[in-house]
């Protein structure tokens, strides 16, 4: 059934990479399909112009230099965090059926953003069409959402084995695992099925000047020329949603794994149950960390070099700590890819 699950996961990245692809293969008479409106003002964008790296000229080869090395690290890690679970037979339970989605995740996550990002810094115009923003928009809301409600189903999980651990297998079976998992995917499809036809359908201003290096919500609405009231309550409705309904699940899980842990008796074992969870908290603390103060604040806070500075690492750094952090911190991890490198070496040996 992990196999099974693996391979469909495996399958859809591929579609997403060939979808982005084809996107950008697109001629330009079907890639700008949108006139001036009468008033030089008020113009439908056909490019953007990303002004992210822009006041940092001198260190972009630097730059491209570490988020290169950076992203090779971070997709080295998670598909070697990928094999190791599906390879071996110990780590195929529904802890682990988790972490393989939330590495296969980041792994998209990153595809998604970080690519263009690196081609930009070689570029000296950096920028990026009308639909190639838009689809780039479309596949962050769509896998950072997931990601956040991803993260509740495994603080779910994390609760259900140390609250009713002789239970866990009836409660946990693949099937809920793969309703879970399905249900974090829906919900982060329906936000970016919403926000980004409000955002896109909107007109943009002549200039088209994003003060960032992705199409990210906030600095694509700086550029619209107008956006009614009704349109920003929505998009800033579901960010909240999108944040704070997973963290108060998570919160709620947390809050049932503390009163069941000091049930515990022994010290010993209250810090056994607690360090199986360790590695959860620390990611949701960071991504939370960084999510929160990107989306939830006022307006009147926004500065687009901070948020610049802070999205560098919610989306470089971010997903190069979760599977450092999983695997550092998780001893199942470390042993099989201990045994792993031993059959490896082994089997080098033998073959010369």
């Amino acid at each position: 059934m992990l196999k099974q699950i693996l391979f469909v996961t495996a399958a859809g990245h591929l579609v997403l990479s060939v979808t982005r692809v084809l996107f950008f293969l697109l001629p330009d008479t079907w890639r700008k399909p949108f006139v001036s409106m009468g008033n030089n003002n008020q113009t439908v964008a056909t490019d953007f112009i990303f002004l992210g790296f822009s006041s940092l000229a001198e260190l972009q080869k630097l730059l491209l230099v570490v988020f290169l090395l950076l992203y090779l690290i971070t997709l080295s890690m998670n598909t070697t965090i990928m094999i190791i679970i599906w390879v071996d037979r110990s780590l195929h339970t529904p802890m682990y059926f988790f972490l393989c989605v939330l590495s296969f995740s980041e792994t998209c996550y990153t595809f998604v953003i970080v690519p263009k990002m690196l081609v930009d810094l070689t570029a000296e115009r950096k920028a990026i069409s009308f639909l190639g923003c838009a689809v780039q928009m479309y596949f962050f809301l769509f896998l950072g959402c997931s990601h956040s409600f991803l993260l509740a189903a495994m603080g779910y999980d994390r609760c259900v084995a140390i609250c009713h651990p002789l239970h866990y297998n009836s409660i946990m079976t693949w099937r809920v695992c793969a309703q879970l998992v399905v249900v974090s995917a829906l919900s982060g499809l329906l936000v970016a099925q919403v926000v980004t036809p409000l955002i896109f359908c909107l007109p943009f201003q002549a200039s088209r000047k994003l003060n960032h290096f992705f199409c990210d919500i906030s600095p694509v609405l700086r550029v619209a020329f107008t956006h009614t009231n009704l349109s920003e309550a929505i998009i800033f409705t579901l960010s909240i949603s999108v944040l704070t309904i997973p963290l108060m699940l998570i919160l709620i899980s947390y809050l049932f794994i503390v009163l069941a842990v000091l049930q515990i008796p022994s010290a010993a074992g209250r810090h056994k149950a607690f360090s199986t969870c360790s590695a959860h908290l620390i990611v949701v603390v960071v991504h939370y960390g960084c999510a929160s103060f990107i989306y939830l604040r006022p307006n009147s806070s926004y500065s687009s070099d901070q948020d610049a500075l802070i999205s560098v690492t919610y989306t470089i750094l971010t997903p190069l700590l979760n599977p450092m952090i999983y695997s550092l911190r998780n001893k199942d991890v470390k042993m099989a890819l201990q045994k792993a490198i031993r059959k490896n070496i082994l089997s080098q040996k033998i073959f010369q």
